[in-house]
């Protein structure tokens, strides 16, 4: 029996919470997981060269060289089983899942999402749109959650949350950055972390 999880981290972006769960590997925060491998959808995400740098595997499994999606998910899943992993963790990943992926990893797929679910979440809510929103209700609070990934977009239990003070002076840029330093990379290392735990109370085999 190993005496951690391994973790598939999947990316589309610059990386910025993988950058977290490194760090956070590094430093012990996360110590009952090891990042194994880190899949991109995208051949230009810098998230690759963070992983690089740090010697952990890539691999790029983007749309562009498949027929269909479900080809895509085919190869995405063969990736996943081949590398033996026990959670995968969505930093960023700009890819729908299907119905029949979150059901095979069901329980073992994470996400973080820039806002205190339920609110600017579901379809249509990622990235800038979500602060956009949030600043467009005139919220005073608003924050990150990490759930577990279900066929629902941000439907999937929440395991973590934090909240973050909207400012007066607030664009969604300076809201974006605020609400990823005073949360996501704090919860999504935690949250790794504690579902890792359990993962590993129920036993991975060699």
């Amino acid at each position: 029996m190993r005496d951690f999880v391994n973790i598939a981290v999947l990316v589309s972006g610059g990386g910025t919470n993988l950058q977290a769960l490194i760090d956070a590997e590094k430093s012990g925060v996360l110590k009952s997981g090891k990042i194994k491998i880190v899949i991109s959808s995208s051949y230009g995400a810098f998230a690759l060269e963070r992983a690089k740098k740090s010697g952990i595997k890539t691999a790029v499994i983007t749309k562009k060289d498949f027929k269909t999606a479900k080809e895509k998910e085919a190869a995405l899943i063969k990736t996943i089983e081949e590398n033996d992993i026990d959670l995968i963790i969505l930093a960023g990943y700009m890819s729908i899942l299907s119905e029949s992926f979150t059901k095979r990893f069901d329980k073992r797929i994470i996400n973080i999402h820039p806002s205190l679910i339920p609110s600017f979440c579901g379809e249509g809510f990622y990235g800038l749109k979500v602060h956009e929103a949030a600043l467009e209700k005139g919220v005073k609070v608003t924050g990150a959650t990490v759930h577990f990934v279900n066929e629902i977009p941000d439907g999937g239990e929440i395991i973590m949350q934090k909240a973050v003070r909207v400012l007066k002076k607030d664009t969604a840029e300076t809201l974006q950055k605020r609400v990823m330093r005073l949360a996501e990379w704090k919860i999504l290392p935690q949250a790794a972390e504690k579902v890792s735990k359990n993962i590993l109370r129920k036993g991975v085999s060699e």
